[in-house]
């Protein structure tokens, strides 16, 4: 007698067991489809352009404030191979050519693609342009163009110096007010280059 309720508690035990087995692994498939159909529905992964297209007032003041500024710098670039004494200088108005000219480009279609307007090419006066801190005055680039040999590599890179401080200014202002990955990304990119190029003017000026 107490074999037999003892082989009854033994199968009613593993039929429980079973059971909850059951119950578990079927709770642990549904889980795991739900989990499945989610991740596989347009609707999660949709968001992904969605999330790299939103921007805000600060992505849209960046890029109609630093394509101006980009373009000055780039004038004063294309001063150098006729004007420029150093090899050096000559090397790195070539290296912010090559750099800018591209920003430009991208940043423009960031203005189209939002229904902004792009800065016209004649809207770059040389008095500055909103929130486009160290850009040259009309005299400083006239005095420029004028200058040749060591006054203009002085010049140069006393007046890039200033323009570059307030790119990396107006970079900044982006990394902390801005919204859109990447006009965040290239804010950082223009601090840490224009940084380094900083240092490397004030080096040849003999300043560090």
């Amino acid at each position: 007698m107490n074999k037999n309720r003892s082989l009854i508690r033994r199968t009613a035990a593993v039929v429980v067991a079973g059971a909850a087995s059951l119950v578990l692994a079927a709770c642990g498939s549904s889980d795991n489809s739900s989990a499945g159909n989610s991740s596989g529905q347009p609707s999660a992964s949709a968001p992904a352009p969605a999330v790299q297209g939103r921007h805000n007032a600060a992505d849209i003041a960046f890029a109609k404030g630093m394509i101006p500024h980009h373009r000055q710098a780039v004038e004063m670039a294309d001063l150098a191979p006729t004007r420029a004494a150093s090899a050096e200088v000559k090397t790195l108005a070539e290296e912010i050519r090559k750099a800018q000219d591209p920003e430009i480009k991208t940043m423009s279609g960031w203005l189209t693609s939002w229904g902004e307007q792009v800065p016209a090419e004649g809207a770059m006066d040389h008095s500055g342009h909103g929130m486009g801190g160290g850009m040259m005055t009309a005299e400083e680039m006239g005095q420029l163009e004028k200058s040749s040999g060591k006054a203009f590599d002085t010049a140069f890179m006393e007046l890039m110096i200033k323009h570059h401080e307030g790119a990396v200014a107006m970079a900044k202002t982006e990394k902390a007010d801005g919204t859109f990955p990447g006009a965040k990304t290239m804010a950082d990119a223009i601090i840490t280059s224009q940084t380094a190029e900083i240092a490397r003017m004030n080096s040849l000026l003999g300043k560090n």
